[in-house]
C-alpha cells in the first residue's frame, strides 16, 4: 500500500487483470458503443497467453467487427433488464443462495465497506450485480493494491461460483448472441483466475 497521492506501478500481469475485470464490468453493466467495440477489436492482447482465453477473446473481437450498438442495446435489455423479468439475472447472489448458510449479500456489503469502497450516490443496483463485483476486483488490484491473499479471498467468496454460473446461464439463453461470446470470455477468465490463485 502506498501513501495517499503516491502512485504505485502495477506489474504488467496485474495491470492486464485489472483491465479485464474493468472491461467485463463495463460490458455487463451496459451495452458497448462503437468506441468500446473498436477498442476490443484493436486491442491485440493475449498473444502468447493462455490458449483458451486467447480463443475466446478472438471470437469476441471478431463479433465486434459486425456488431451494431442498437442491436446490442436491445439484446442487453432483453437479457439483463427485461420488461417484467430478465432472461438472465446479473445478480450473483441468485446463484449462491441455495448453497449458502449465511446471507451472501450482507457479507459482500461488509467486505466492501471494510475496504473503504462506497456506493455512488445515484447507484440503484444491489452490490451483487456482476459488474459491481468485477469492479471491486479491479479496484482492489489497480487502486488499492490489495495483497494476493485478500484478492483470492474476495474472489472465492463473492465472485467465482456465482460469476461462472451466471456466465453459463447467459451462454445457455436463447436470447444471447453477442453476449454469449462476452460470457464465454468472462467465464474463461474467471476459471483462469481460479487456477492462477491456486498456483500462486
Amino acid at each position: 500500500m502506498t501513501e495517499p497521492g503516491q502512485a504505485a506501478a502495477l506489474d504488467p500481469e496485474d495491470e492486464a487483470r485489472a483491465a479485464l475485470y474493468g472491461l467485463i464490468a463495463q460490458l455487463f453493466y451496459a451495452p458497448p458503443d462503437q468506441g468500446v467495440l473498436a477498442q476490443i477489436l484493436n486491442a491485440g492482447i493475449f498473444e502468447g497467453g493462455d490458449a483458451g482465453l486467447s480463443l475466446r477473446w478472438r471470437e469476441l473481437a471478431e463479433r465486434c467487427r459486425i456488431a451494431f450498438p442498437v442491436l446490442l442495446e436491445n439484446e442487453h435489455t432483453e437479457l439483463f433488464i427485461g420488461t417484467g423479468r430478465a432472461a438472465v439475472t446479473p445478480y450473483l447472489i441468485h446463484y449462491l443462495i441455495e448453497r449458502s448458510t449465511d446471507n451472501p449479500l450482507v457479507q459482500l456489503r461488509k467486505q466492501i465497506a471494510e475496504w473503504g469502497i462506497s456506493r455512488r450516490e445515484r447507484a440503484t443496483e444491489p452490490e451483487d450485480h456482476v459488474s459491481t463485483v468485477c469492479e471491486v476486483m479491479r479496484f482492489a488490484i489497480a487502486v488499492q493494491h490489495r495483497p494476493l491473499e485478500e484478492q483470492r479471498a474476495f474472489f472465492d467468496r463473492h465472485l467465482y461460483q456465482g460469476g461462472v454460473a451466471f456466465c453459463d446461464a447467459v451462454i445457455a439463453s436463447e436470447k444471447a448472441d453477442f453476449y454469449r461470446l462476452v460470457a464465454a470470455f468472462a467465464g474463461e477468465f474467471f476459471r483462469l483466475e481460479r487456477t492462477a490463485f491456486d498456483m500462486a
